[in-house]
């Protein structure tokens, strides 16, 4: 075995068992690797540790050329930074040869949302002449309402939500809290809700949790996510859906009807404005759209 072979072999070790990684995770770090190795073996004709920045700048040029989408670059040149990092700490090379080596630049991802008559057929969907009905429903219309994450929303307890003020408490990164104010048809679904079914599912059971499942326990990320997937098909919307678009598409209608970015920034719980800037694009478009279907001149 090479010198080269035991490094890599000390790393993937050190990913498996100090960092508790996949088994899939450690095998496509693997794979990122033996490819620099081959390349750093046949064309540079040196071994990791003398390997030079120029060296993998020019690897990430060779990356390029292959065709290899910017993510996919992204991802090799962050395996490869992981594996310095390591050998540096163990003290096995001195120089990180990744330290200078500036990284492709991204397309930025916009968020995919509803359009508002998909988010209203999402939202009249369930079938509230049975208890599940009208928990789903209540989920569905506070989630919207408020922006929440599916975590923030499935981890809700009683005394997070005031009804009187129309006010849910949400914990997000971090912990942080944050007040959320929602609307009254989200609060109408709530009170029926809690006043007709959530007490028929907990029984005698002492639950501090808002929301929860036919037999007493809590809602989770999965069921949410199971039953969204199923509301969304008996509303007609034939295309891929996640509880994350509702929280896409209640920033995006709000900026679109003139809310604050400011505000939304501190409903949706994003520490830098800049994350909240990405729903300005989305905004954007539909101003453009708009002034292409009703601008004389459009």
């Amino acid at each position: 075995m090479s010198d080269d072979d035991q490094l890599l072999d000390a790393w993937l070790s050190h990913l498996r068992v100090e960092k508790g990684l996949a088994a899939r995770s450690v095998e496509a770090y693997a794979t990122d690797l033996v490819r620099f190795a081959v390349y750093a073996r046949q064309d540079l004709q040196r071994p990791f540790v003398d390997v030079e920045g120029g060296d993998v700048a020019s690897w990430m040029i060779a990356l390029s050329k292959e065709g290899l989408t910017a993510r996919a670059q992204a991802r090799k040149l962050s395996a490869l930074r992981g594996f310095y990092k390591f050998l540096i700490a163990e003290r096995l090379v001195t120089n990180d040869p990744t330290k200078l080596v500036s990284g492709p630049r991204l397309p930025r991802k916009l968020p995919h949302v509803l359009t508002f008559p998909e988010v209203e057929a999402l939202l009249a969907a369930p079938d509230v002449s049975n208890p599940r009905g009208v928990r789903d429903r209540a989920m569905l219309q506070l989630m919207y309402a408020s922006g929440l994450r599916v975590s923030e929303l499935v981890g809700l307890k009683m005394a997070d939500v005031d009804l009187d003020q129309a006010v849910v408490a949400a914990f997000g990164k971090g912990g942080k809290r944050r007040l959320v104010p929602f609307g009254e048809v989200a609060r109408e679904s709530l009170l029926q809700y809690l006043q007709t079914v959530r007490g028929a599912f907990t029984g005698r059971r002492v639950c501090s949790d808002l929301f929860v499942t036919q037999r007493g326990g809590a809602m989770t990320r999965q069921g949410f996510w199971k039953l969204v997937k199923r509301w969304a098909l008996v509303a007609g919307i034939d295309r891929p859906i996640s509880p994350h678009k509702l929280r896409h598409s209640f920033a995006t209608h709000l900026l679109e009807r003139g809310a604050d970015l400011r505000a939304v920034q501190t409903m949706l719980g994003h520490s830098d404005i800049v994350t909240t800037q990405i729903y300005t694009h989305v905004s954007v478009d539909h101003l453009r759209s708009t002034h292409a279907r009703f601008h004389p001149r459009g």
